[in-house]
């Protein structure tokens, strides 16, 4: 029988416009009932990213909670995998976001990065598009869960540039795959069966391209609360100049229920996301 762990995850998320930009396209989901994460990074220099990141927080959860409810009203003939369901569900908001902005000149090429994390039972299945990231704690050792959909990011993974050379790569920032794109290219998916006591992190390339891989294993190591872990990565990273937006989700396997979530959880962020949905439908209305 497979164990529930929902019941023991600890979880937080912090959001912070950083030192350079004047308001903050990143946004993030946190529900420790469903074990459901999400974070996205409106893309840069693209019109209305807000409002595609917003889209995607908006519409994932209720998007996997319907789909759930129809496989439990077929009584399983219709079951889907996780994985499958969370990178069909990415895939359909991604075709929305891209019709939104098709016909709008303020909304033109708006797109995301997205990246989740779904628990179920002992496992976390992932699924991203774009260069936010998902890390996974174990045993003291940081390891980079997802792959960077991004032109540096391809050839790192191929061996044709350095991480020195990466840095100031002329292509840096530049996307292979996002949220909103034109091209219909299918969202990345991964699955980890979770260990006691690991640690996840969801966030956005203003964290980690600010705070190197071994400064992030040791705040998420030095650290037992997820809001303090998220306060130290969110200000380490503005101590490195705060360049872009920064958003740190943390998940904690182990320890009492809680939700401790700043801005983005279900509990206090519900009523922001309603009234961005009402202003959506009141600005699609006069348009």
């Amino acid at each position: 029988m497979q164990q529930n762990i929902n019941s023991s995850i600890l979880a937080a998320g912090l959001t912070d416009t950083g030192c350079v930009r004047e308001h903050n396209e990143d946004a993030f989901y946190a529900d420790t009932d469903t074990g459901l994460f999400v974070v996205t990074d409106g893309v840069g220099g693209h019109a209305a990213g807000d409002i595609a990141s917003q889209m995607v927080i908006d519409e994932f959860p209720e998007l996997i909670a319907q789909r759930m409810s129809n496989q439990s009203a077929s009584n399983g003939r219709r079951s889907t995998s996780p994985r499958t369901l969370m990178a069909d569900c990415l895939a359909k908001i991604s075709r929305h976001v891209y019709d939104a902005g098709k016909d709008r000149v303020d909304r033109k090429a708006m797109g995301t990065t997205t990246v989740a994390a779904w628990i179920v039972g002992r496992y976390v299945h992932l699924v991203n598009m774009g260069d936010s990231r998902a890390y996974l704690l174990r045993r003291g050792l940081l390891r980079q869960l997802t792959n960077d959909h991004s032109i540096v990011g391809y050839l790192l993974r191929h061996g044709e540039i350095t991480p020195r050379e990466a840095d100031d790569h002329p292509a840096k920032g530049r996307l292979t795959r996002y949220v909103g794109m034109e091209a219909e290219v299918d969202p990345e998916t991964h699955g980890l069966k979770l260990q006691s006591a690991d640690r996840l992190l969801l966030c956005t390339d203003g964290l980690w391209g600010g705070v190197s891989d071994a400064d992030i294993q040791s705040i998420m190591s030095d650290q037992d609360d997820p809001d303090a872990i998220c306060r130290a990565l969110i200000d380490a990273g503005k101590r490195a100049g705060g360049p872009d937006n920064l958003t740190a989700l943390v998940i904690m396997i182990g320890g009492a229920k809680a939700n401790h979530c700043n801005r983005g959880c279900v509990g206090n962020f519900r009523n922001e996301r309603s009234h961005a949905k009402a202003r959506r439908r009141k600005e699609e209305k006069t348009t």
